[in-house]
């Protein structure tokens, strides 16, 4: 029972601090104690706790002399993260359908979140027989051409945390032996591209690239899905050497001179 109380008290404390951070506008930039007591109808000291665990977290910032409150630089870090991703997919999108043209497949761009891949843009093809793949869907990393990329280019931390937390075997393709894993993603960062073929669905084949950003960290990946009858193992090379070509072409629109 204490622990359920904690736990709704907890709840209640971060519910309260969204709210408050929400509570800013463009036109009440700042704000008083008081003012957000009265506004929201929360305890004046509830309030000042709240603001003082957001302010030790620079998601708010106090004036000393106004004994204000306005947001923090935490904030706009935040919204620095969501920007890089819009510009991606401005980037990005005309030569999405461009490659989608091209090979015929489904296109995605994907990005590396809390040790998982999660796709961030699509773009379908024409053919009748399709994924069920969607922005916001979130994949395991060590089997799919997206997230082995992201792997490959990780630091030792981050693969030996993956392979930590176990690779389950989706399918029999599926790269299981964490010795297996780490020379495939050596193989990787020599060849520039990743494929998974039915790793981690049957008959589901995928070919990924890295996108860099300008100081030539790898922030994303773009990535084909298809059939195995339509993408056999002949063909992998052929193909990743187009999704590369437009892998790169983002990058430089991303500011990546190398």
């Amino acid at each position: 029972m204490a622990q359920a109380n904690e736990g709704e008290t907890y709840l209640s404390s971060v519910k309260n601090a969204l709210r408050i951070l929400n509570s800013f506008t463009m036109d009440e930039p700042e704000k008083k104690i008081s003012e957000i007591s009265t506004s929201l109808g929360l305890n004046k000291s509830t309030v000042s706790r709240t603001m003082a665990t957001l302010a030790s977290e620079g998601f708010v910032f106090k004036d000393p002399e106004k004994k204000t409150y306005r947001l923090g630089f935490s904030i706009l870090t935040l919204s620095g993260v969501i920007n890089s991703n819009m510009d991606i997919y401005r980037e990005s999108q005309p030569i999405l359908h461009k490659l989608v043209e091209t090979i015929g497949e489904t296109a995605h761009i994907s990005v590396f979140d809390n040790l998982e891949v999660i796709y961030i843009q699509k773009v379908e093809c024409n053919h009748p027989v399709r994924y069920l793949t969607h922005v916001g869907k979130r994949n395991p990393p060590y089997c799919t051409s997206s997230g082995k990329v992201f792997m490959a280019f990780a630091s030792d931390a981050v693969v030996n945390t993956i392979i930590e937390n176990g690779l389950e075997k989706f399918t029999k393709h599926t790269i299981t032996n964490p010795d297996e894993l780490r020379a495939h993603l050596k193989e990787i960062r020599e060849n520039g591209f990743a494929y998974s073929f039915e790793e981690f669905s049957e008959g589901v084949v995928t070919i990924a690239a890295p996108i860099y950003d300008y100081t030539g960290k790898v922030i994303a990946s773009l990535s084909i899905v298809g059939p195995k009858q339509r993408i056999n193992q002949h063909k992998i090379p052929v193909i990743a050497k187009k999704i590369i070509a437009a892998s790169q072409e983002i990058s430089r629109n991303m500011g990546y001179s190398h």
